[in-house]
């Protein structure tokens, strides 16, 4: 799973190397922040897979940072990077790492926490959708979605290229019968557009074909 989602929280200490850059060659979508408090304001807009705390960096244990992460999103996989051996008391973190050590050693650590390509998983062109977890990524985007705005692209997926039209996907996504007022599927694919398109206002993905439905074009 390449491209994953990386929280890395580390200072500009020249004497001790920065991971960030080397995550990114990896393949690895990476937000770089460099403190704790940074971190856990920009939590909720990147939705990370998993949060590397360069300590060493920081001049810290950073147990603190770890459990404010883990008070925050109890099932964040986190990996503390130390400069040195040191006994921690509940630092909150399931892998810690100690100076010095390559950067495929920390990818080799990442991979077994990364959530996993399973059944729950659904990847058509551009765009893979963990249904599990709620969260889509397509064009370098990541995003968390709602349970409709899932089902909504769920029905769209198994259909891609194909036009659907706007009362047959309102009664599969909405599980009804009723199609009186459709507008509420329209204000859905506006929600999902801003999740899937680079710019929503000019869509590439999922476009609306006039006067009939909806087509995702992967």
């Amino acid at each position: 799973m390449t491209d994953a989602t990386i929280l890395v929280i580390e200072g500009k200490l020249a004497d001790f190397p920065s991971f960030a850059d080397g995550l990114q060659k990896k393949s690895f979508i990476v937000e770089a922040v460099h403190s704790g408090s940074q971190a856990l304001a920009c939590m909720g807009n990147i939705e990370p897979d998993l949060v590397v705390v360069n300590a060493a960096s920081l001049r810290s244990s950073g147990v603190r940072i770890c459990q404010a992460i883990r008070e925050k999103g109890d099932k964040l996989p986190i990996i503390l990077i130390l400069s040195h051996v040191i006994r921690l008391e509940n630092s909150a973190a399931d892998v810690i790492l100690t100076l010095p050590f390559t950067i495929q050693k920390l990818v080799n650590r990442i991979k077994p926490l990364l959530p996993g390509d399973g059944n729950n998983v659904i990847h058509v062109g551009q765009i893979r959708l963990d249904v599990e977890r709620r969260r889509v990524r397509c064009l370098g985007k990541n995003a968390r979605l709602t349970p409709r705005l899932v089902n909504l692209l769920k029905v769209m997926l198994k259909s891609p290229g194909e036009v659907i039209e706007r009362k047959a996907l309102f009664k599969k996504v909405w599980d009804t019968e009723y199609t009186g007022d459709t507008r509420t599927l329209d204000v859905h694919i506006s929600w999902l557009r801003k999740a899937l398109e680079l710019d929503p206002e000019k869509p590439r993905i999922l476009k609306t074909i006039r006067g009939v439905g909806y087509r995702l074009d992967v």
